[in-house]
């Protein structure tokens, strides 16, 4: 039905060796302008201000999810006959283009724009972009089909999945790259031995009692990277320091720099982005903008341009430091404002969320006699995860020297 490449394309990858492309679809999909957009944006937002290394793209990321779905519509039991032609065409576009709509700067960016990542992603694969029309020309109704993927409206649950569950093609590949590309070994895990050991049954993916060694594996790696890497402090000064300016250029109403205006006006007012104005928001043009603004005539645009520029980040105490109280005040008394220079957030992480009535997204182990436990009644670790104390973190985040 979907016509094939004259030959495999294969495309290196230090995570899983190749990534196979035999379809046209997929092939003309990787070479679209809105997926080579995504060589210009990293994959971990603030973290590479803290792992050196950490500067692989979403492009890189979504070819591996791409390659996990492959893999698994092609070699899990059970899965690869329940899934026809069609199906795992979708959910293997699904895979490749799940992460098309992020802007620069990971997720970051989302409360700038006031708009999550899949909302674009929806929209780029479905209102006459470029991929829309490869889509389209491949096979009619595609578009809608692999949107419905993302968006978790498919006919079949069980494609979404694969893409976006407790253990998905997407939360694979990100553990095992940023480990990879951030140099921390206890992100790693058996992904081989997970996908041998995942089934069908009952209409969803599940794995087999045999396999529960390798997902606690998963789960633990999961939980060390997120305190690890995706919360860690500096990162989280810097993500602290973009919501900071491009809050200060709303309050502004404009930059005054016409170059600059062109490229973030889009986002500094409330109006819908168009995907013409989206597609050019990358780290490219940020990195671009922020430099311009280090000229800029007000003072708080001006340092806060320089500082992300510089990597002089804020310095971080916890939320219940007894000198908070000190910092503020002689912030003020330097001339901060501190809608500005004074923030906080509070970081929670759940390793694992047993199935609940609101939660209906779990893992489910098969056992020997052939019925369904959900992987908290299955494994004494994972029990032990979240029956455990609940380990959050809140920080408060202000310029060095202020103390």
């Amino acid at each position: 039905m979907f016509e094939k490449t004259n030959e495999v394309k294969v495309l290196r990858d230090p995570i899983h060796g190749y990534i196979h492309v035999e379809y046209m679809v997929i092939w003309d999909v990787i070479n679209s302008s809105w997926f080579q957009r995504l060589r210009r944006i990293r994959q971990l937002g603030g973290a590479y201000m803290v792992y050196h290394c950490a500067e692989h793209t979403r492009f890189a990321h979504s070819l591996g999810v791409y390659e996990i779905v492959r893999r698994m519509v092609n070699e899990i039991e059970g899965l690869k006959e329940s899934l026809n032609e069609r199906e795992k065409m979708v959910v293997m576009l699904a895979g490749l283009l799940h992460d098309v709509g992020h802007g620069p700067f990971s997720h970051a960016f989302e409360s700038v724009t006031n708009t999550s990542h899949e909302v674009f992603t929806c929209r780029i694969i479905e209102e006459d972009t470029e991929i829309t029309k490869i889509l389209e020309n491949a096979a009619e109704g595609l578009s809608k089909e692999v949107a419905d993927v993302i968006r978790h409206t498919s006919e079949n649950p069980l494609m979404s999945q694969l893409i976006s569950s407790q253990l998905d093609a997407d939360r694979m590949d990100y553990l095992l790259r940023d480990a990879y590309f951030t140099g921390t070994k206890y992100g790693e895990f058996d992904i081989e031995r997970i996908l041998r050991t995942l089934r069908v049954q009952e209409g969803r993916l599940v794995v087999k009692q045999s396999g529960v060694y390798a997902v606690e594996n998963y789960i633990m790696a999961r939980y060390h990277m997120y305190w690890q890497i995706y919360y860690h402090p500096v990162a989280r000064s810097y993500e602290f320091m973009l919501h900071a300016i491009f809050r200060r250029l709303k309050d502004l109403g404009e930059t005054g720099y016409p170059a600059v205006d062109a490229l973030l006006q889009p986002i500094l007012t409330r109006k819908k982005i168009s995907l013409s104005s989206y597609f050019k928001l990358d780290e490219n043009t940020c990195s671009y903008a922020f430099e311009v603004l280090t000229e800029h005539e007000d003072p708080v645009v001006k340092d806060l341009a320089q500082r992300i520029r510089d990597r002089n980040l804020f310095e971080y105490a916890d939320r219940d430091d007894p000198q908070n109280t000190l910092r503020r005040k002689e912030l003020r008394k330097n001339g901060y404002d501190l809608k500005y220079y004074w923030g906080m957030d509070s970081v929670q992480q759940n390793p694992y969320i047993p199935y609940t009535d609101e939660s209906s997204e779990t893992i489910s182990v098969q056992m020997k006699n052939g019925t369904l436990r959900d992987l908290s009644n299955a494994s004494n670790i994972v029990y032990s995860l979240i029956h455990g104390p609940t380990l959050d973190d809140e920080k408060v985040f202000f310029p060095c020297g202020s103390e």
